[in-house]
């Protein structure tokens, strides 16, 4: 690497990596207009996410995680509210702020005429990189994503899933301590929807904070350290997915046994008997519950032919708290077209 890249590099890390005594973001009673008389599209919003840690919002459109995310990266200045990002206040410091950042949001405007590489190397010199370290810097981020040979061609002739990856390059451009990313994988297949989770973890791993929306559950589920879902600009609920799915009730086990059998199955397990064979039986804790389950019946001298475990999912939780599934609340709250 040569000297002047090495040099930012080591200067920008050893000013960037968070400390363990600070949250990388604490947002207290947050309140976001965008009109002096309008109803708050956020509303005493509070939170925090810690140096290493991926924090999933959640929640329908027009539910205030745009103008969060918005505040945090200092696009938009807050109504009322306390927010720090990086140890630094986004309102009273917001080029500290800007300094020590990524944000990849769902629709950048960038010039489709523009090349890779080069949007690279001009968002390093925007970041006070010399020239040659900003070139270094590209080459490495697309080497990492995998898009050294597209570097030379412009935007227009890029995949999605390869603008994405890009995307996140350029949030990654300044070795930032917080990221933001905004429906990352919007529009992605199912292989680059993983690889592109693959490269966020890899940054959780090296202590960056990740700040993410996503409508897609299973993203959330599989990414998450912890989520929170907010609703008209307030947050509903918070915790490990795990958590919030102990919110909405136990796991259901659903037993097949012989038709004959399926009353006196019902019976010993104080169970619904659903008709013929099935019996549904709702449990605290599936897996530890499944083991006496099966021994009970085999007790009272009945065969099961089949057990299933069903847990309840984020989209469970997300309709206990905000009265819907995401994917039609999401759809119900689009602009006619």
């Amino acid at each position: 690497m040569p000297a002047a890249a090495r040099l930012f590099t080591e200067h920008h890390l050893m000013h960037s990596q968070p400390t363990a005594s600070e949250p990388a973001i604490e947002v207290s009673e947050l309140v976001k207009r965008y009109a002096p008389t309008a109803k708050p599209a956020v509303d005493g919003l509070s939170f925090h996410v810690g140096p290493g840690e991926i924090y999933a919002l959640l929640g329908p459109n027009g539910s205030g995680k745009s103008p969060t995310i918005g505040v945090l990266a200092t696009l938009l200045a807050p109504d009322a509210g306390r927010i720090l990002v990086a140890g630094h206040d986004a309102v009273t410091e917001p080029d500290a702020v800007r300094r020590r950042i990524g944000v990849a949001l769902q629709e950048t405007g960038v010039d489709a005429a523009a090349r890779g590489h080069d949007l690279i190397v001009r968002h390093a010199r925007l970041l006070g990189m010399t020239r040659a370290a900003a070139a270094t810097r590209a080459s490495q981020l697309l080497e990492e994503f995998d898009l050294a040979e597209a570097g030379s061609r412009r935007l227009r002739t890029y995949s999605g899933g390869m603008r994405r990856r890009l995307d996140l390059a350029l949030a990654l451009t300044g070795h930032p301590r917080v990221v933001f990313l905004d429906e990352p994988t919007t529009g992605l297949d199912p292989i680059s929807r993983q690889e592109l989770w693959e490269r966020v973890r890899r940054r959780r791993a090296e202590g960056v904070a990740v700040l993410l929306t996503t409508q897609y559950l299973e993203e959330a589920d599989a990414l998450a350290d912890r989520i929170g879902i907010v609703a008209a600009g307030q947050l509903r609920i918070e915790g490990t997915a795990d958590e919030l799915k102990r919110t909405v009730g136990g796991d259901v086990l659903t037993i097949e046994v012989d038709e004959p059998d399926g009353a006196r199955t019902a019976a010993v397990l104080a169970a619904v008997h659903e008709g013929g064979g099935r019996v549904r039986l709702e449990v605290r804790d599936g897996g530890a519950a499944l083991p006496r389950v099966l021994a009970r019946l085999a007790a009272a001298g009945l065969e099961t032919r089949s057990v299933s475990l069903a847990r309840p999912t984020l989209d469970d939780v997300f309709r206990h708290v905000v009265g819907g599934h995401l994917a039609h609340v999401q759809a119900s709250m689009e602009p006619a077209a």
